[in-house]
């Protein structure tokens, strides 16, 4: 008896069961992997907004104040009054160079933007791969032994 191309042994067994789990594994990481990267690639400049806008609001001050000196600006988007609170409260060095300041929402968008194509690409770039190890995997699982008798497969 002939079991995927191997003789039916203990061993040969538990090498098909590894295989085959490593295929159900890969899949569902693929599947997994391959939505969050459309999600990275597929996500618009207003709904980065949305979520860097309502970030800020739930940071605390401090946090605020070392993400506004670290990336050099001050305030988010000039949106609403609270934009010239956060302005007057701001300890960026920008502020003591020049009058105005950069926002740090159009910075955050600019840096998100980047963050996210990058992600969204490599992440598409090993889903596939993942997709080919699934395949050689299953592939490989039916192979029949060249060393067995050929007439004992019909």
């Amino acid at each position: 008896m002939v079991c995927g191309g191997f003789a039916c042994s203990k061993n040969a067994l538990c090498a098909l069961n590894v295989v085959y789990m490593y295929m159900i594994i890969l899949g569902l990481v693929f599947v997994f992997q391959f939505g969050i990267s459309c999600s990275c690639l597929a996500i618009n400049r207003s709904k980065q907004t949305d979520v860097i806008n309502a970030s800020w609001w739930v940071m605390s001050n401090k946090t605020r104040d070392e993400l506004e000196r670290s990336f050099d600006c001050c305030g988010l988007f000039n949106l609403t009054t609270l934009y010239q609170q956060d302005y007057a409260f701001c300890t960026a060095i920008c502020k003591s160079r020049s009058p105005t300041c950069q926002m740090c929402g159009e910075k955050f968008l600019k840096h998100s933007d980047e963050a996210l194509k990058i992600l969204g690409g490599v992440g598409l770039f090993f889903s596939f791969t993942e997709i080919l190890g699934v395949w050689l995997a299953m592939r490989f699982r039916n192979q029949k032994d060249p060393r067995a008798n050929p007439s004992a497969f019909l």
